[in-house]
């Protein structure tokens, strides 16, 4: 990126923008995790936690 054509104000711009994107994943990671907590609590009152908790485990994706 060439910043000689970039204002302050569109870096500051871009720096909110990247900030509020950051904090819209950290909530997203907290509402995914209380899901998955929650089925998780479901699954071991379920008449086969077992076979319920494996199919979870792997579905689950890692990044």
């Amino acid at each position: 990126m060439n910043d000689s054509n970039k204002n302050p104000s569109d870096a500051e711009t871009i720096l909110m923008a990247l900030d509020q994107i950051s904090q819209t994943i950290d909530v997203m990671t907290s509402v995914v995790g209380r899901l998955r907590n929650y089925v998780q609590q479901e699954a071991t009152t379920a008449d086969k936690p077992t076979e319920l908790l494996a199919e979870l485990q792997v579905n689950r994706i890692l990044h």
